[in-house]
């Protein structure tokens, strides 16, 4: 369990155990002129857990120890206020936190404040988090918390991240347990290297202790990807352990102990089909050719009938509802949605799995750490015509044959009964089925331009656009249209829309209307204006070598935009700019003009084959802007024809 820190603080918190002066032996004025642009740094960041044996079980208890040195007068602005959170898997034992003066005083905590803490996407759980304010913040001043937990499921032992948003001089972990227990360890991040690894044994247990001192502050990026992609981390479990007979027991020793524990929570559900479910079933495969058909007829019908809403409280996480009651309630989560598909789809005679999975938000994979940490999802795997086939029924527009976008890549644990299963990478969609063109036809008026757009979307283009015209009310409709199709100024007036969704959601078709004042120039009998409607990428050079964390994409793409101006009645094209193309080893461009008839066409499309580029890369992404903004500037004219 680490600590939350609430506020503006979400990266700049702080925390832990103090005394006047600062346990690294370094004085403020030290510190400062070390870390002079920062507001505070943790002068301690400590995790320990102590696993022992009750009962013939691993039993784990956790104690945090974090310590924050204010820097600036003004700090009290951005980390003051803090928090922790526990649940019933991590039961809050003992908590302390207090403010240790400049002038040595120690102001205690009184008022700390519990409530229920939900992400966003989560309709219940059973997390709480309490927050409190440190008093008296000002410069010199230190912060400190001390948190204790007992851990009550072992098998969902929290990574231990070193890195925080402000500089920490020294973050630790430290792991006792018993010398006849084996703990396995990952150091994970790009700066693991860093991490100091010491092993000791004393009185009959084993102290593994990882230090990392001096930890720069942790920059983060909305671009970037989940934090176990690049953050020095340590991830443990416990692989045996022998109990009071002096037996070795497997705990996470492999995947099968982990397959075996997965399948524990699925093995008493779905004993029985509904009537209602099977009236459904047979309602909609009625009169279909084959089993494909009858997979696309029920994962259509999940998707539109059967809402997503999260829930998380206790087991509750881990272990699907039966699927009569999921088709009853028409909402579920994610393992009721694979609950729902597996049952329905096996009733239609289709082979179907629950199957576990991690989103790209995590890093790891099942055949590196056999952990319950490696998947925080779920879904229905089918096979048909031997291939297999995963159906995310939590995302509505997702086509048939696509996995969704968060899970390409992953690797997938597939049930296959209760002593097997699979583990299957599932596919990346290739960049060729995610096409956006955008189309648009200008003409010259008086006052500027009027013009008409096409935007044609397929693959995971249309299910966003789906997915956004869900949420988007009726009222802020024409609005948000707006922002979508704004091109060439701000004097951008969206005059119609309309929008085409077809059944299938390969799909999606936008057709739109507008005018576009003060945007070609007549001067004399020539007119002049820039056909680059849009500059994409203006200002998205990437800041290595500073930055080194990742960039992640939703999915592999080609977007492509065609702007078709008509020449007016006697005039003519006076010259046509060149164009260029340019593409390297990590992205690239086509820019082309071309006049057809009384046409004159600009093509720009870009490529993107790449789920994540990292830091080597990033010099090439660079590489491509110098090439593309100078095109940019480029201005086509139009003269009076000489021909009578």
């Amino acid at each position: 369990m680490q600590i939350k820190y609430s506020g503006l603080l979400i990266g700049h918190l702080l925390c832990f155990f103090a005394a006047p002066i600062n346990t690294n032996g370094q004085s403020v004025d030290q510190i400062k002129k070390q870390y002079g642009l920062e507001h505070a740094v943790f002068l301690k960041n400590s995790l320990h857990y102590n696993i022992s044996i009750k009962e013939g079980k691993p039993y784990v208890e956790s104690s945090e120890i974090q310590q924050i040195q204010y820097l600036t007068p003004d700090a009290s602005k951005y980390m003051s206020s803090y928090g922790f959170y526990h649940s019933d898997f991590q039961q809050l034992i003992s908590y302390d936190a207090y403010t240790r003066t400049v002038s040595d005083k120690k102001l205690k905590v009184l008022d700390f404040k519990t409530k229920s803490s939900t992400e966003d996407f989560v309709f219940y759980d059973d997390s709480k988090e309490t927050t409190f304010d440190f008093p008296a913040v000002e410069e010199g001043a230190i912060g400190n918390l001390e948190v204790s937990w007992v851990n009550k499921n072992p098998y969902l032992l929290t990574p231990f991240y070193f890195e925080r948003n402000i500089p920490v001089l020294k973050s630790e972990l430290k792991i006792s347990f018993p010398k006849d227990m084996t703990i396995k360890y990952h150091l994970l991040g790009a700066d693991s290297s860093k991490v100091i690894t010491k092993i000791e044994k004393s009185h009959g247990e084993n102290i593994y202790t990882f230090t990392y001192n001096n930890c720069p502050s942790l920059r983060r990026y909305n671009d970037a990807p989940g934090s176990s992609w690049y953050a020095t981390h340590v991830v443990f479990y416990i692989c045996n352990y022998k109990d009071e007979n002096g037996n070795t027991i497997n705990y996470l020793s492999n995947l099968n102990d982990l397959y075996k524990l997965s399948y524990g929570y699925i093995k008493s559900i779905n004993t029985l089909v509904s009537p209602e479910l099977k009236h459904i079933v047979d309602s909609l495969n009625h009169g279909a050719k084959n089993l494909e058909e009858k997979a696309k007829n029920i994962y259509a019908w999940v998707q539109q009938h059967i809402k997503y809403v999260a829930f998380e409280q206790g087991m509750e996480g881990f272990i699907p509802r039966d699927a009569s009651l999921v088709c009853s309630r028409r909402f579920g989560d994610c393992k009721d949605m694979s609950s729902i598909l597996t049952t329905m789809m096996q009733y239609a005679g289709i082979p179907s799995y629950f199957t576990w999975i991690g989103t790209r938000d995590l890093a790891y994979n099942f055949s590196d750490l056999p952990l319950p940490l490696v998947s925080n999802h779920m879904i229905c795997t089918i096979k048909l015509n031997g291939k297999y086939i995963f159906l995310d029924g939590t995302d509505p527009n997702c086509p048939f044959g696509f996995p969704s976008w968060a899970i390409q890549d992953k690797e997938a644990m597939i049930s296959v009964n209760e002593t097997e299963y699979k583990i299957l990478r599932v596919p990346i969609v290739e960049k060729l089925e995610n096409i956006e063109t955008d189309s648009t036809w200008l003409e010259l008026t008086t006052t500027g331009l009027k013009g008409t757009v096409v935007k044609y979307l397929t693959g995971y283009f249309s299910d966003n656009a789906r997915a956004s015209l869900t949420y988007i009310s009726q009222s802020n409709l024409r609005q948000d249209m707006k922002e979508s199709f704004r091109r060439g100024s701000n004097k951008f007036q969206l005059d119609s829309i309309h929008i085409n969704t077809p059944l299938n959601p390969d799909s999606t078709i936008f057709r739109a209307n507008f005018t576009l004042p003060d945007y070609a120039k007549k001067l004399g009998d020539e007119w002049y204006l820039n056909l680059n409607l849009f500059k994409f990428y203006v200002d998205e050079e990437i800041d290595y070598p500073k930055r080194k964390m990742p960039i992640e994409y939703n999915f592999k793409y080609i977007k492509r935009y065609i702007t078709l101006l008509k020449i007016p009645p006697g005039f003519q094209v006076e010259s046509i700019p060149e164009g260029k193309s340019f593409h390297n080893n990590v992205w690239g461009f086509d820019l082309t003009y071309e006049q057809k008839g009384n046409w004159l066409i600009l093509t720009q499309e870009f490529d993107n084959d790449h789920l994540q580029i990292t830091s080597d890369q990033f010099e090439a992404w660079n590489k491509v802007l110098e090439n593309l903004y100078p095109l940019y500037k480029e201005t086509v004219s139009l003269t009076k024809s000489n021909i009578k």
